[in-house]
Order: C-alpha cells, then structure tokens, then sequence
C-alpha cells in the first residue's frame, strides 16, 4: 500500500482566522490533524452528518473539525471549525 497523500488537501480561509483566535497549543495540534486528513479521510473520531451528502466531522477534545469529501476530484475540503462548550447544547 502507498503511503503518500491520496487526496488533495483544501482549507477554507475562515477556518485560519478561527485557528488564529485560539491557543496557540490547541491550533498546533488542529493543524496537524487537518494535515492527516488526505491521508485517511475516515480515520478518527469522525461521524457523517445527517441530511448531508459525503460531509462529515470529525471529534478533536472540545472542537469539531467539519470537512467535504469530494469522491470525483479527491479532494477534501475543511470548511468549518467549532469549538464545543456546556453551552453549545
């Protein structure tokens, strides 16, 4: 099996200006898992969002990662970055 990236990788500019509001320990290791994702898209805490075709989020502490996967042009998009409180639900 290859061990190099399968998908491609694309960010929206909205998810850096949440990254560059946070603690710079907790973007750190965001970062590194929006990184991981064209590696293996379904790899982690991730759930498909119901009502949704191919979007999903994936679960990182008290943030959830939201991202597109886009089967025809292997792409994966992050698209939204949320931080989860006691007062979110």
């Amino acid at each position: 099996m290859n061990s190099s990236k399968s998908w491609d990788l694309q960010v929206d500019p909205d998810v850096f200006k949440i990254l560059q509001k946070m603690p710079r320990h907790d973007a750190e290791v965001i970062l590194e898992v929006i990184r991981l994702l064209p590696i293996n898209p379904h790899f982690g805490d991730i759930q498909k969002m119901k009502g949704e075709d191919n979007t999903w989020r994936r679960r990182l502490g008290s943030y959830r990662i939201f991202f597109r996967i886009k089967i025809a042009e292997k792409v994966v998009l992050v698209f939204h970055l949320e931080r989860r409180t006691s007062k979110t639900y």
